[in-house]
C-alpha cells in the first residue's frame, strides 16, 4: 500500500485492503484482545512492517516468541499453506519468506545487551513507584536527591543511592530544619525497598554505561529500521520493575528527543506490550506524566503502541489519543465484561453493514476488528480485519542462534562491560574516611595535651610539697580549681573530651 503499512484484508470477502498511513503513525495506537486472539502475530507483522519501511521499533518479548524477527519463515512450517491461503484470500501478492534486522536487549544481560540506566537518569517519580513508597517516604526521597544534586554527588546505581540514604538518616535533624521532616523510619523504609529490589535483580538496571538512545534508533545498511527486543519473560517476575523500565525509556525519549512535527513517517515505534502494568495501581501523578507524554511525544516523531487484554486497561483520557486500533476478540462471560465490551465498541466509527459489538465478540483467532487514522488524521469506519501472516518465523529462534545474533551486532562490546567511576558512594565513602581520619587525629591531640596537663599538674604539686594521689588531691584541695582541675582529668578521659571542655569553658566564662 502506498503510504502505509499493510495489516489486513477486510470488508465481506476480505479483499479490501487495510492498512495504517505512516503519515498518521506517531498518533499513537491500542492492540487490544484476550488471550490466545492474535495479539502476539498483530504485533509481529507490525514490526516487520515499519521496519521494510525504514523505521526503527522497539518492543519487549513478554512470551519469548518474538526472537523469530530475526529468521525468515519456511515452507516446512506447518502453517505454510495456511499462511500463502490468507496471503491470496487477502490480496497479499507480494508475500514472502524474509528475516529482519534485530538487537536484543535484557535487563538481566543474558538474553541480550545489557541494558541500564542511571539512578539520577530515572529520577525520584519514577524511583518510588518502582519501590512503592508512601508519600512521607517519597518526599524523603526527593529531598535526597536535592541534596545530591546541591552537594555534586552523582547517583549512578543503588549503592550510590543507599550510601546517600546513609548520609540522610546520620544528619536527619540538620535536613529536617531546612527541608521539612526526615524521620529515620522513613529513610529505613526505603531502604528495606532498595534490598528488595536487588533480590528481585533490579540492581542489574542501574549503573554505566546506561543506554544511548541512538542505539535503538538504528536502521540496517539496505535502510530498513532494526527492532530492538527487549527480553522481558524472565523480567515479568518482577512486574512493576518491567513497567517503571520501559516508562523511563518512554520518557527519556520525551525529554531527550528534538521536535521534527509531523514527519512523512515516525523516527520510532514504541510497544508497550502488557500496558495494564503500568496503570495497576498507578498514583495521579504518573498518570498524568504518562497521558502527558503521550500527548506531546508525538511531535517527536515517537508513535506508541499499547498492547493489552481489555481497552479498558487504559486511562480513558489517554486512550482518547490512541487513535489507530486493532481490537481483537474480547470475551463477555460476566456483566462487567459485557459493559466493557460495550464500552469498547461505542469508541469506534460505525460501519452501516455490522454491529461492532458483536463482531468484537464474533471475531476468530487472526481476525480483528480495525480502525486506522484516514486524512487529515480523522477515525476511519471500523472493519472486521484477517491480519496479515508473518514473514519472519512464527516462534522463538535458539539459543545458539540467538547468541551468534548478539555476537554480530553492531553494539556488540559496548554495554557488556560495567563501568564504576567515582560517584557518591566513593565521595561519601571518602569523606566518612577523611573524618574518621580527623576525629583520630584530634583524639590523639587530645590524649597528648592531657598527658601533658597532668604532667605539669603533677609537677605543680611537687614543687608545692603536697603528696601526689588522686586520693590525696582530693582530700587536699578543698578549693574551687582543685575540683575543677578533677572534672577536667576525669571527662578529657572520654572520646567526648572536646566537647565537655568547650562547654565547661563556656560556663566559666559566661559567668564571669
Amino acid at each position: 500500500m502506498d503510504g502505509a503499512i499493510f495489516i489486513g484484508g477486510g470488508g465481506e470477502d476480505y479483499g479490501v485492503k487495510q492498512g495504517l498511513l505512516m503519515k498518521y503513525a506517531n498518533r499513537h495506537g491500542l492492540v487490544a484482545g484476550a488471550t490466545g486472539t492474535g495479539k502476539t502475530v498483530t504485533l509481529q507483522i507490525m514490526a516487520e512492517s515499519f521496519a521494510s519501511a525504514g523505521v526503527p521499533v522497539f518492543l519487549s518479548d513478554v512470551k519469548g516468541d518474538l526472537s523469530g524477527l530475526a529468521k525468515a519463515g519456511t515452507e516446512g512450517f506447518k502453517l505454510h499453506k495456511a499462511f500463502t491461503d490468507r496471503a491470496t484470500k487477502i490480496g497479499f501478492t507480494d508475500y514472502a519468506y524474509g528475516a529482519f534486522p534485530v538487537t536484543f536487549w535484557d535487563l538481566y544481560g543474558d538474553q541480550g545487551h545489557p541494558v541500564r540506566t542511571t539512578v539520577s537518569e530515572m529520577g525520584p517519580l519514577l524511583l518510588a513507584r518502582l519501590l512503592e513508597l508512601t508519600d512521607a517516604q517519597e518526599g524523603v526521597l526527593n529531598i535526597a536527591f536535592r541534596v545530591a544534586d546541591e552537594q555534586g554527588l552523582p547517583l549512578l546505581d543503588l549503592k550510590d543511592l543507599q550510601a546517600l540514604l546513609v548520609w540522610v538518616g546520620e544528619n536527619a535533624k540538620e535536613m529536617s530544619l531546612r527541608y521539612g521532616n526526615v524521620s529515620t523510619s522513613s529513610v529505613g523504609a526505603i531502604q528495606r525497598a532498595l534490598l528488595v529490589l536487588e533480590n528481585q535483580g533490579g540492581e542489574k538496571l542501574f549503573g554505566e554505561p546506561a543506554l544511548e538512545l541512538s542505539d535503538i534508533m538504528r536502521t540496517d545498511r539496505d535502510g530498513r529500521g532494526r527492532i530492538s527486543i527487549l527480553a522481558a519473560d524472565k523480567l515479568m517476575g518482577a512486574p512493576r520493575l518491567y513497567a517503571t523500565f520501559l516508562l523511563w525509556l518512554l520518557s527519556e525519549l520525551f525529554e531527550e528527543l528534538p521536535e521534527v512535527g509531523d514527519p512523512d513517517k515516525p523516527k520510532l515505534v514504541f510497544f508497550f506490550d502488557e500496558a495494564h502494568l503500568l496503570f495497576d495501581d498507578a498514583p495521579k501523578a504518573l498518570v498524568d506524566k504518562v497521558e502527558q507524554v503521550a500527548r506531546l511525544i508525538r511531535s517527536k516523531g515517537v508513535g506508541v503502541y499499547f498492547i493489552t487484554q481489555n481497552p479498558a486497561d487504559v486511562p480513558e483520557d489517554i486512550l482518547g489519543q490512541l487513535g489507530n486500533r486493532i481490537q481483537h476478540a474480547l470475551r463477555a462471560f460476566t456483566a462487567k465484561d459485557r459493559k466493557e465490551l460495550r464500552q469498547a465498541a461505542e469508541t469506534y466509527r460505525d460501519n452501516p453493514r455490522f454491529s461492532t459489538e458483536d463482531a468484537i465478540r464474533e471475531v476468530g483467532v487472526g481476525e480483528a476488528v480495525t480502525s486506522f487514522l484516514e486524512r487529515k488524521g480523522a477515525p476511519g469506519v471500523v472493519e472486521r480485519t484477517l491480519i496479515r501472516p508473518p514473514s519472519s518465523q512464527l516462534g522463538p529462534i535458539d539459543v545458539a542462534e540467538r547468541k551468534a545474533l548478539i555476537d554480530a551486532s553492531p553494539i556488540a562490546g559496548k554495554y557488556e562491560t560495567l563501568k564504576d567511576r567515582e560517584s557518591a558512594y566513593e565521595v561519601l565513602t571518602k569523606r566518612a574516611a577523611d573524618a574518621a581520619r580527623e576525629a583520630e587525629e584530634a583524639e590523639r591531640k587530645e590524649e597528648e595535651a592531657k598527658s601533658v596537663a597532668e604532667r605539669e599538674y603533677r609537677a605543680g604539686r611537687r614543687y608545692s610539697g603536697t603528696k601526689v594521689g588522686r586520693s590525696s588531691s582530693r582530700k587536699s584541695s578543698g578549693g574551687f580549681g582543685g575540683a575543677v582541675a578533677d572534672v577536667v582529668m576525669k571527662e578529657l578521659k572520654g572520646t567526648t573530651g572536646k566537647r565537655i571542655v568547650r562547654g565547661i569553658l563556656g560556663s566559666l566564662f559566661k559567668g564571669r
